[in-house]
């Protein structure tokens, strides 16, 4: 390997100027160069450089790094280029390093660089790309003692070259600044020379690279082995958004029918709204406690239930002097309950009750929502804060250091409801599967379920009855279901929780235990498409795809999962996502999946297209098999000279 250096320039005052000899071998020995390179430098144009000779430069060679060449071309004067600016330009173009040397003291030279040569090398340096090193030699003047070293004089402006425009010329260039005072070989060896050495260090190592490419580029008759074209991506599967929120607030808003809670002020005794004890009881433990405590004629009369503490949440709400009423008529002929009634006795309470249960059946998360609502309400800001923190002793969230909306919206959210799932709260329905006994509220199945709106509130058994046989479903399967239900997320089986979050649910998918059953999941993918909840069934299409996915050749070859099966039952079951996602699975397992017995179960137009997104394709197989063929006959020519 071998290293062209370009050097420009004169570290000497005055340099060389038109008409005048280039400096000598003499001379040369004491410029920067020669004394870095030491006594291993020969003059003379390199015999494998001869053709880019220039009589503008003075080429010398040495040796670097024990084997390596270094080939200098150095121009003392800058007038020298002007007479063959094209051989000139021949030279740069070979350089590996370019260093451009200057006279602190040589003002008139220096502004004739940078004023006449600089912007015709700069946009070449620019286009090469080749690293460039500024240096500045010499001590500047000083008249009252001796010559300065230090770089920000400013004594000797008017003579010499000032530190900041040498840097401001460096920085045009995009070179590196060096100022030594002298050629000593302190100076020249570890400041400049360590410079130098790290630009030749990173040209080598940049040629090292370049020589094995040449080197397999000349095999041109080299045997190659067909291009393998890597799998087509399998299609996404599409999750909707959470639609929680949106469902509890239809319920607030519509699902009166449901509703086991009425709301009167204090003052008036005017109705204000009405709510479900179910939801209240699960958001708030005040309104668990006073909900579920003893039938109001075995207390005082005009008592709360819990002792009443000023400013405590306590003195916002109380029974009514009728307390709960067992089995309260209805007049759609639905089946009959109890009934609550509570009085809010706090003005502000009163007044924004809306807001406050809007708050609580969306989550009990959306802080800056409800102080917004608040705000637009009450245009109080002393009032909207003394109310924020009673909605917050009342539903048991008190501030705290890590009072955060992301801290709150992880601690509640979709999961307000978890308490409810599958327990005796003020359930008002029981579901018998398979000999199981599942409670469950109407409320919340309304809310979350066409279907189970239309079986509950139309003319049907099950709007009168307490207890709703189920069919065709297992326990396991339909408990999911109605975990979903409640929590917005679900466990099919021994699959790990699928977050109510899309972002979180794709990332827990990835990481699904191998040994989670894969067929649960079609199940409830099945009970999810027979009450028409499509988001359930596409998480389940997910939690399917990543199972698959997550299996390494081997078990898929060897696993009793039936594939082909599972796109019949997707189909069947209008799984379409679920449905194109296993052709293109089948079709990027062809080697695995073509050799099993039930590959024939496909469809003729499902069977074309898995073989026409079949990889590795025909054409792949085909040219590996002339490439085995063609190695097999070189072998038996090679054994065959030998």
């Amino acid at each position: 390997m071998s290293i062209h250096i370009v050097a420009l320039g004169s570290e000497c005052p005055g340099g060389v100027g038109p008409g005048e000899e280039i400096m000598g071998q003499g001379q040369l020995q004491g410029g920067l160069l020669w004394s870095y390179l030491g006594h291993g430098a020969l003059v003379g144009p390199c015999d494998l450089e001869s053709s880019l000779h220039n009589p503008a430069f003075m080429e010398y060679t040495s040796r670097v790094f024990g084997d390596v060449t270094v080939v200098v071309r150095d121009c003392p004067s800058w007038d020298l280029l002007d007479s063959d600016w094209a051989s000139v330009r021949k030279v740069l173009e070979q350089a590996d390093i370019l260093v451009i040397k200057y006279s602190v003291t040589d003002k008139l030279a220096f502004q004739q660089v940078r004023n006449g040569y600089a912007p015709r090398l700069r946009p070449l340096l620019r286009h090469w790309g080749v690293p460039v090193i500024l240096v500045a030699v010499g001590a500047r003047l000083n008249d009252e003692g001796p010559p300065c070293t230090c770089p920000l004089c400013a004594s000797d402006w008017s003579s010499c070259v000032p530190h900041s425009e040498g840097l401001q010329l460096s920085r045009d260039l995009g070179a590196t600044y060096l100022e030594l005072p002298s050629l000593n070989h302190v100076f020249v060896g570890r400041y400049f020379g360590s410079v130098l050495e790290y630009f030749m260090i990173q040209c080598l190592k940049h040629k090292a690279k370049e020589r094995p490419e040449k080197r397999r580029g000349n095999k041109v008759n080299e045997l190659r082995p067909p291009h393998l074209e890597q799998p087509a991506r399998l299609p996404p599967i599409r999750v909707e958004e959470s639609s929680f929120s949106q469902d509890m607030q239809w319920l607030l808003e519509r699902g009166v029918q449901f509703a086991d809670v009425a709301f009167y002020a204090g003052d008036s005794g005017k109705e204000l709204g009405w709510a479900h004890a179910a939801v209240l009881c699960a958001v708030s433990p005040y309104f668990r406690q006073l909900l579920l405590g003893p039938k109001t004629r075995e207390r005082p009369q005009s008592r709360c239930v819990c002792r009443e503490r000023d400013g405590g949440p306590h003195s916002l709400l109380s029974t009514w002097d009728g307390g709960i009423i067992d089995d309260m008529p209805r007049s759609d002929g639905h089946l009959t309950g109890r009934l609550s009634r509570l009085v809010v006795k706090d003005p502000l309470l009163c007044m924004c009750l809306w807001e406050t249960l809007m708050f609580i059946y969306r989550g009990a998360w959306e802080w800056e929502h409800l102080q917004e609502a608040l705000e637009e309400k009450l245009k109080n800001s002393l009032a909207v804060a003394q109310l924020m923190e009673q909605i917050r002793s009342l539903i048991g969230r008190d501030r705290g250091p890590r009072d955060t909306p992301s801290a709150r919206a992880a601690q509640l959210g979709p999961q307000t409801l978890v308490n409810l799932f599958n327990s005796p709260l003020y359930s008002d329905v029981i579901f018998m599967v398979q000999g199981s006994v599942l409670p469950a509220h109407r409320a919340v199945l309304v809310a979350r379920c066409d279907v189970m709106a239309a079986m509950f509130s139309g003319k049907y058994a099950e709007a009168r009855s307490r207890v709703v046989p189920i069919h065709g479903v297992s326990s396991d399967t339909f408990l999911s279901f109605l975990e979903y239900l409640y929590t917005d997320s679900c466990c099919p089986g021994d699959f790990h929780e699928i977050c109510w979050t899309l972002n979180q649910l794709l990332v827990q998918c990835e990481a699904l235990h191998k040994g989670a059953s894969v067929l649960q999941a079609m199940a409830v993918l099945v009970c999810a498409e027979m009450y028409q909840v499509k988001r359930l069934q596409h998480l389940c299409e997910v939690c399917v795809c990543a199972y698959l996915q997550s299996m390494p050749s081997r078990e898929l070859a060897s696993t009793g999962i039936s594939v082909v099966r599972l796109l019949r039952r997707a189909k069947c079951h209008n799984a379409e996502q679920l449905y194109v996602w296993l052709l293109h699975f089948i079709a990027n397992n062809y080697l695995i999946f073509s050799h099993k017995p039930d590959f024939l179960e496909l469809s003729e137009e499902e069977r074309e297209q898995v073989e026409r997104l079949r990889w590795p394709s025909r054409g792949y197989l085909q040219e590996l098999s002339e490439y085995q063929q063609r190695r097999r006959k070189l072998r038996k020519s090679r054994c065959i000279v030998m």
